[in-house]
Order: structure tokens, then sequence, then C-alpha cells
């Protein structure tokens, strides 16, 4: 459930820095959120692939979820286009992530958490 959440956080740090650049064409103070924003979401995804969660899942859930995220809140923030065909196009993204999910839980590819020394 941890590396859920991290991995959650990763998506809203990265979302964050990609609004906060394009706010940032007109107050360049938000440079400083893009910067923070995008070392944190690749910390945190860094942390989730060693807790154990394949590469080609996180990576999925974390592009999709970002795609998806910025081009809902780039609509409401920014008045940028927001088209049902979009939203399909996004949906099928997710959707396809989902599916990727759960052929890696099918195929049973997570590997454990590693042990920290001294705790076996």
């Amino acid at each position: 459930m941890t590396r859920w959440l991290l991995l959650l956080a990763a998506v809203a740090s990265e979302v964050t820095a990609s609004l906060s650049l394009k706010a940032a064409l007109d107050r360049p103070a938000f440079y400083v959120v893009v910067a923070v924003g995008y070392l944190a979401s690749f910390a945190l995804l860094a942390v989730v692939l060693r807790l154990g969660m394949p590469l080609g899942v996180a990576y999925g859930i974390w592009g999709a979820l970002g795609v998806a995220a910025t081009a809902a809140f780039s609509a409401l923030l920014f008045d940028e286009p927001l088209t049902a065909v979009m939203a399909l196009g996004m949906a099928i993204v997710v959707a396809g992530v989902l599916l990727v999910e759960l052929g890696s839980q099918a195929a049973g590819h997570e590997r454990p958490a590693p042990v920290a020394a001294g705790t076996e």
C-alpha cells in the first residue's frame, strides 16, 4: 500500500511541476516549484521502484495519470481545450496501463521489498 501512495505522490508532484511550468511563463517565481516538483517526482518514483514495483507498471501509471491530470487541470486553470475525443483518448491510455498492471500481477513479477539489515 505504501508504494501506491508514494506513486500517487510522485504523480501529484509531476503534475504540479508541469502546471507550474505553464504558470512560470508569466510569473518566473514558479520555476522554483517546477524544479522542486520534478525532483520530488523522480525521487518518489525511484523509491517506488526500490520497494519492488515493476518499472513498466510504475512508469505507465505515473505517465498515464500524469497526462490525464495535467490535461484536466490545464483545462480548469488555463482554459485550455479538453474535448470529448481527448477525454476518450486519456481514458483509453489509463485503461491500457491498468491492463499492464493486471497482467503484471497475474504474472507474479513483483519482487518483494528489500529487508533492512538486522531485521531478519
